[in-house]
């Protein structure tokens, strides 16, 4: 572990990665190809196992992840999992180490965990990411990030290996989170956008295609509609986003915007739609499997 003093800052400095789900897993391997240096923990072993072969050091423990690690990459579901990781790992964290939690976990935990690590010694970097399993695996996300900018020189290896863009928001842990917010609340009205048209031409005896070819090429066209309604046609929903996690975010969202007095009809509509799914035994599929949440509703003749 070194200083992150300007004469000992690392060309490529050592990256602990805790928690190797779908987004975890893609970006410790993006970093593996910008040559970093990387070990990777989670709490479910055999979900980091796989790295292995790309050439990560898989620890057993969040604490041997961490130890001599320059920068701890968290990427887990919740505010919750990321604090037990980090309680997994104190007695293998050293002062002057910065924490980059990229995890969605909204305002209350940022400033809970900003607390968690400043009593670790940690240097904290608010860091949650836009962007799914795909640009995770490419090394193509965005990255908000807001706290101490003199740590930059130092994480700038990390997040150059993990996103095509890096936005930072400001020097106090928090704006990078509120701003995740702002963003999520457009991809969650937008995905439940395109289950419900998917929805009413079904119930209206419309082929769905039809619908995407009108669109296609036009103002209101978008990868996002394509990609995302041929998910739902072709019956592959294997998760990019999970609709589990969605939903989480759109607690979150929901949550901010009490606090503030905004009222979010449509995201509040997209937590029952989810909600719905996820009690029909779709959590673990992509979120348009929102989809299901709407389908016409035989009627009964009798």
């Amino acid at each position: 572990m070194t200083s992150t003093s300007a004469s000992a800052i690392p060309e490529r400095p050592t990256v602990a990665v805790l928690g190797t789900g779908i987004m975890g897993s893609g970006m410790a391997r993006s970093l593996l190809r910008a040559g970093l240096d990387v070990r990777a923990w989670n709490r479910t072993q055999a979900k980091a196992a796989p790295l292995a072969a790309d050439g990560a050091t898989v620890t057993e423990t969040a604490e041997e992840a961490v130890r001599g690690a320059d920068v701890i990459v968290t990427m887990l579901n919740d505010g919750l999992s990321v604090a037990a990781a980090l309680t997994a790992a104190a007695p293998g964290a050293q002062r002057g180490q910065v924490l980059l939690q990229s995890s969605t976990v909204g305002i209350d935990a940022t400033a809970e965990l900003a607390q968690r690590a400043a009593d670790l010694g940690l240097v904290y970097l608010d860091a949650p990411v836009a962007g799914t399993k795909q640009p995770a695996e490419q090394g193509a996300l965005t990255v908000f990030v807001s706290g101490p900018s003199a740590v930059r020189p130092l994480v700038n290896p990390v997040l150059n290996a993990i996103g095509q863009r890096t936005v930072w928001v400001g020097e106090t842990p928090g704006a990078a989170s509120r701003l995740k917010l702002v963003v999520n609340t457009w991809v969650i009205n937008m995905v439940g956008s395109i289950a419900e048209c998917l929805n009413l031409a079904e119930g209206l005896g419309i082929d769905p295609q039809s619908f995407l070819d009108v669109m296609k090429g036009g103002p209101l066209d978008s990868a996002y509609l394509q990609g995302k309604s041929a998910a739902v046609l072709s019956g592959d929903l294997t998760p990019s986003f999970a609709l589990s996690t969605a939903l989480k975010d759109t607690r979150l969202i929901l949550a901010a915007a009490e606090r503030t007095g905004v009222t979010l009809d449509l995201v509040a509509a997209s937590a029952d739609r989810f909600t719905r799914a996820e009690e029909a035994g779709h959590g673990g599929e992509d979120m348009i499997a929102t989809y299901y949440a709407g389908r016409p509703v035989e009627k009964d003749d009798d």
